[in-house]
């Protein structure tokens, strides 16, 4: 239990119902028991909201069952759903729950949950879009449209803000009714009920809008009817912004009042969320720092009495236990850490984090799938959200495999094929493992990437693969041990533009630039830009540490004031972003806006950061020539010569496939994987899902 800063108010949470297993003694906090009064949870992890399209896919809650049960079964604490919509006003074409009819596909989800554990609890996201919604039906408190929305919203009159509250009541009831034991409610992100919170998108002049008491008047009583609605024995949660990261968002003081007011209403969990979707602060990209936002929860969880939840970048136990043992939540929430390895709590349990295959925040394949309608998954983990279709089933005849080159292609090959149980030798010209994830890792803000050669470092040690390093492996090798099968994972090598002067001194590759092998000029251009090319650019123009690794660095360059808390966090606040150390210029070929091709969800964050740092970026470039002078370029006709001393080529690969040539001349059974199979721009995701599914298959 723990007390407020002035010590007088005795919460009377966090009283073990048991003996914590001495297996889980590395992590006490993390596997305590929490004490709702009504019921337990059996630790303090959580399996965070996140919308993953099961929702919405044909025999999705059959998918989505699994999907969840697994994650039970491994020992999550509690499990949040993706958000699902209480009507049609939010949600044309999603999941929703509003009416009996929809009670039996959420219950398969429910029953599988309590089936693989009747400890684990799995409460249901109400998530109404409002103004985010992609329908013309679309609602809000005033018709102001959301800077990434589609339409501009219908404003709610007085009976239409009764409708909202009612049916996010009825919502709340059939989720009950279908076996939840409790539901969250969002009121962040900048959805229906956060629109009404802050006044730049709250006009109203009734009871719903003016002052804070009115406007946060809706979220109040979507608590209040709910709880009279379902009784106390079931669990309440309200996702809160904490921090919106909004110039001109909510105060602190609006923050602790309204936090305040739903405790009084009746929730169980306060739940604390960072940003809106429309902010221009990241908070779930690689290059934020682990638990960057936990210390406003923490601050808020000294107002009020019911326990709080935090989240952002919480994904290795230790973390969640540091976090814990501060004091600075009672919960921790990971969604996308379970998404990468659905034994994180069992690995943590069991003394096996080594084994965790951890989250790297890249996004690829979660969250921009999700923005852009596509199928969730993980880039680290192509089963997650596929449980149903990817297995790694025992084998049924053991083959003598090899696998040519350790990068991530070949690195999931051979632990998902060595898994199964059949024999694998993994031959890398090298001497480490890794291939571009060791390029990946020395990005300032991509850090993180190391985790994934941890991952698999240890997982070759664990399944047995002879992994045989500084080793070539050649057609005469592959038939003298006489292997059944070869898997050739080779990768890829830059390409070389066809530019007169491309042997000129000034050029160099991005591969010796991000190994530091050689030495880059004051005056730069980098010939590329595409996800490899903003990774260079953030390397050259990078100085000190980086802000990855160090909260304050990553709230200056970002402009957000963690100590005074202004509006939003950032209102007012100027981000100090320090100046690139070169005159860079980054250019394509291509018309399309430079960038246009990176991730939905992170790409806007690399733009941003290498405007602020100066850099230049040109479209529409014909390459001329390398010379003494410099790069000269044609653009919109016009020639011009860019003063340069250093040339630097980002433009493309092409795939290595020199040993699948001659193995396949010897008549040996082969097959191309990852960058040595189809050589586009960098594509870890891709070449780890290939290489899954066909290890799983043979």
């Amino acid at each position: 239990m723990h007390t407020t800063a002035g010590g007088n108010r005795d919460r009377g949470l966090g009283k073990p119902t048991g003996n914590i297993s001495a297996m889980t003694a590395q992590y006490p906090k993390l596997f305590e028991p929490l004490d709702l009064g009504f019921t337990t949870i059996k630790n303090r992890s959580i399996m965070g909201s996140m919308h993953t399209g099961l929702e919405e896919a044909e025999g999705g809650f059959d998918r989505m069952a699994r999907y969840f049960a697994e994650r039970a079964a491994a020992g999550i604490g509690m499990i949040i759903t993706g958000g699902i919509a209480p009507n049609f006003e939010c949600s044309r074409h999603g999941a929703m729950l509003a009416t009996q009819d929809d009670v039996p596909d959420h219950r398969k989800v429910t029953q599988a949950v309590h089936a693989a554990d009747p400890d684990v609890k799995i409460c249901m996201q109400i998530l109404h879009s409002g103004p985010l919604a992609h329908t013309p039906d679309l609602v809000a408190p005033s018709p102001v449209k959301s800077r990434i929305g589609r339409y501009v919203p219908n404003e709610l009159d007085y009976d239409g803000v009764q409708k909202q509250i009612n049916d996010h009541v009825q919502c709340a009831v059939l989720a009950q009714q279908a076996g939840y034991d409790g539901v969250e409610v969002i009121g962040s992100a900048g959805y229906l009920i956060s629109a009404f919170l802050v006044e730049k998108t709250n006009h109203r002049t009734d009871e719903y809008g003016g002052s804070f008491e009115n406007r946060m008047r809706i979220a109040v009583e979507i608590i209040e009817r709910t709880r009279a609605a379902v009784g106390e024995n079931f669990i309440l949660i309200f996702r809160i912004a904490a921090m919106d990261m909004l110039q001109g968002g909510m105060s602190w003081e609006e923050i602790i009042t309204l936090a305040k007011a739903l405790e009084k209403a009746g929730v169980t969990i306060i739940s604390t969320h960072f940003t809106w979707h429309e902010s221009a602060v990241p908070t779930i990209a690689t290059m934020v720092p682990r638990a960057a936002f936990t210390s406003v929860t923490g601050r808020l969880r000294e107002h009020v009495c019911v326990p709080v939840i935090t989240s952002n970048r919480i994904n290795m136990p230790h973390v969640a236990e540091e976090v814990l043992e501060s004091g600075e939540a009672d919960l921790v929430s990971m969604a996308r850490p379970l998404l990468a390895d659905a034994e994180f709590m069992l690995k943590a349990a069991e003394g096996r984090e080594d084994e965790i295959n951890t989250c790297i925040a890249c996004n690829q394949a979660c969250l921009d799938h999700t923005m852009s309608g596509r199928m969730t998954s993980c880039l680290v983990n192509p089963r997650a959200c596929h449980e149903t279709e990817l297995n790694y089933e025992p084998t049924e005849a053991v083959k003598q495999i090899a696998v040519i080159g350790a990068g991530p292609a070949g690195l999931a090959y051979a632990t998902v094929a060595a898994e199964r149980g059949h024999n694998v030798v993994l031959f890398e010209a090298s001497d480490t493992i890794g291939g571009q994830f060791n390029l990946a890792k020395r990005i300032p803000g991509k850090e993180e990437f190391s985790e994934t050669l941890r991952y698999y470092s240890r997982m070759l040690e664990v399944l047995g693969v002879d992994l045989r390093l500084n080793t070539y492996a050649d057609a005469d090798t592959l038939s003298e041990e006489g292997f059944d099968h070869v898997v050739v994972a080779t990768g890829v090598e830059p390409r070389i533009p066809a530019i007169e002067g491309i042997g000129h001194e000034k050029v160099v590759s991005y591969i010796d630039v991000i190994r530091g092998t050689v030495d880059v000029g004051q005056k730069v251009a980098v010939i590329g830009a595409g996800g490899i090319g903003f990774d260079v650019c953030e390397l050259i123009s990078h100085s000190g540490k980086s802000s990855a690794l160090d909260r304050d660095l990553f709230a200056a360059e970002w402009g957000i004031d963690f100590e005074n808390h202004p509006r939003g966090g950032v209102t007012g606040v100027e981000p100090q972003v320090p100046a690139s150390p070169r005159d860079i210029t980054m250019l394509q070929r291509k018309d399309s806006k430079v960038g246009a091709g990176l991730g939905k969800t992170t790409g806007w964050t690399h733009r941003l950061t290498l405007a602020r740092r100066g850099i230049k970026m040109m479209n529409s470039v014909e390459y001329v020539r390398i010379d003494d002078a410099g790069l000269h370029i044609l653009r919109d006709g016009e020639p011009h010569c860019l003063d340069v001393d250093t040339v630097i080529l980002c433009a493309g690969q092409e795939s290595l496939r020199t040993v699948y040539e001659a193995a396949d001349g010897r008549g040996l059974v082969a097959e191309l994987i990852g960058g040595a199979y189809e050589a586009a721009e960098l594509d870890a995701k891709a070449a780890i899902y290939q290489a899954s599914h066909s290890a799983a298959a043979i």
